[in-house]
């Protein structure tokens, strides 16, 4: 027989919203349509972000997610969605406990994995 209290007696875990929004960037981030962001400042490339969230508690084992990505071209947008989707919920559950509440995707990119094709001198 265990000496330990029943868990809700013990006390809770509080996760940050900081570590909630870095489990949702990173479980979309995994997905295999999200790509890499192109950053430029004044026009020019100044590197690659991956997604970025911003999670807000509903209640307390719920959280709203806003988020923000770029998805392989050509490609089924609405099924990449589904996949991110899949994967944030269950990485939030498996992770912290926590339940997805609403999530609202903006898609700011779509990426061609395909080459550029070369320019033409003439």
């Amino acid at each position: 027989m265990s000496s330990l209290p029943d868990p809700e007696d013990r006390g809770r875990l509080d996760v940050d919203p900081s570590v909630l929004r870095k489990i949702v960037e990173y479980a979309a981030d995994t997905a295999p349509a999200t790509r890499r962001r192109t950053r430029t400042v004044a026009g020019v490339g100044v590197g690659e972000s991956g997604p970025s969230a911003k999670v807000t508690p509903r209640t307390a084992d719920e959280v709203d997610v806003r988020l923000t990505l770029a998805l392989a071209y050509p490609g089924p947008v609405r099924a990449a969605v589904a996949d991110v989707r899949e994967r944030v919920t269950s990485d939030l559950r498996r992770m912290t406990g926590r339940r997805l509440g609403a999530l609202t995707v903006d898609v700011d990119q779509l990426q061609s994995d395909r080459a550029p094709e070369p320019a033409r001198v003439s």
